[in-house]
């Protein structure tokens, strides 16, 4: 009797040992899987913190990089706009200033000079001037009869010009026109005048 009960003891002794040992082990395993846990989370953490990190960064990078194209662009719109504002200036000035041109000693040679060309752009033989008084006093002095007999055509004077220096040609009946003004010349080479007058505004060679 005794021996069974010593049997039975040692088995529940056995068993209670087995027990603890596997608790232990799974305890043991908890911990590792949680420690693992952790470790995978804090890894995955401290990989979010450095992708929000780099991308504030990239995105204060464009914001700087927009903010400085953004002032860049500003200051030379301002720079285009105050070149413009100074060109037209300058033209207008120079516009004002085109009625001294005849009283320049050469004058009839210029009023003779702008007749001629007009007249070879048109390639008429006959048409019709027209020009500011100065300008036809100086053509009717020899201008136009010399013109005439170069191109061998018949040109006549047509009412004065009430705005703007020099002459316009028309032809054909008014079909054809040709306007060789100081004005209208200036402004056809305004255009391409403007880049040379502003380096000489600037003190650069043209």
């Amino acid at each position: 009797m005794n021996t069974r009960v010593n049997d039975i003891e040692m088995l529940e002794r056995a068993i209670l040992s087995e027990a603890r040992d596997a608790a232990e082990q799974i305890k043991a395993e908890a911990g590792q899987k949680a420690e693992a846990i952790r470790k995978r989370a804090q890894e995955q953490a401290e990989q979010e913190r450095k992708a929000i990190l780099e991308r504030a960064q990239q995105d204060e990078d464009r914001l700087r990089g927009q903010a400085a194209a953004t002032a860049q662009l500003k200051v030379r719109s301002a720079q285009l706009a105050h070149r413009e504002q100074l060109l037209d200036r300058v033209f207008k000035t120079v516009k004002e200033k085109l009625s001294e041109v005849q009283k320049r000693p050469d004058y009839d040679q210029i009023a003779a000079l702008l007749l001629r060309e007009a007249l070879v752009q048109l390639r008429v033989n006959k048409a019709e001037i027209r020009a500011d008084k100065t300008t036809q006093s100086f053509l009717e002095k020899s201008a136009l009869a010399e013109i005439s007999k170069e191109l061998n055509g018949q040109f006549t004077f047509g009412e004065a010009l009430e705005d703007g220096i020099g002459v316009v040609v028309g032809a054909a009946d008014g079909k054809l026109n040709y306007d060789n003004t100081l004005e209208t010349r200036l402004n056809r080479l305004q255009g391409t005048l403007r880049a040379s007058v502003y380096k000489i505004l600037m003190g650069e060679k043209p």
